[in-house]
């Protein structure tokens, strides 16, 4: 079964946001919806269901994910001393630093099963190029050939 060319390509961010595969961005990389769900908040099919991509690329593909993990904290991080500077403000009579960091810890234990599901489709997305010709199954012709040692033995 063909994409249809008559919808237009899928939105990168909308894909990520809503954990959408990264070839096809329609099926979903994770078996269940909820991500607070913590018993199944990471289980992953082995393939997409819409395209047939292999969720795991290769073994220990999603080690990296700690790196955009790690990012996206930092980004929790830095929006939410802004908001809190902007909104409740920062002085040095007070212990409002501390009420931040508080804050923070909480902000991002709540948010985190968010962030890994998050890290790993960026991941993803980032070796996964999005294919408007996908067909069901794995995508032929895709193998690399070594044109160096091609012929040599």
């Amino acid at each position: 079964m063909c994409a249809d060319k008559k919808h237009e390509k899928p939105n990168i961010f909308k894909s990520v946001f809503t954990n959408k595969c990264a070839r096809c961005r329609r099926g979903s990389i994770f078996t269940n919806k909820n991500p607070y769900n913590l018993k199944n908040c990471m289980k992953m099919p082995d393939n997409c269901p819409e395209c047939g991509q292999p969720v795991e690329v290769e073994v220990g593909f999603y080690y990296g994910t700690g790196y955009v993990s790690y990012a996206l904290s930092v980004a929790v991080c830095v929006a939410s001393l802004i908001a809190w500077w902007l909104f409740i403000g920062f002085s040095i009579y007070d212990n409002s630093i501390y009420w931040w960091l508080g804050f923070n810890g909480l902000l991002l234990l709540t948010l985190q099963p968010l962030l890994m599901r998050w890290s790993r489709t960026i991941w993803m997305a980032f070796f996964v190029r999005y294919d408007e010709d996908w067909q069901q199954g794995p995508p032929e012709g895709t193998g690399r050939v070594n044109t160096t040692f091609k012929g040599a033995i």
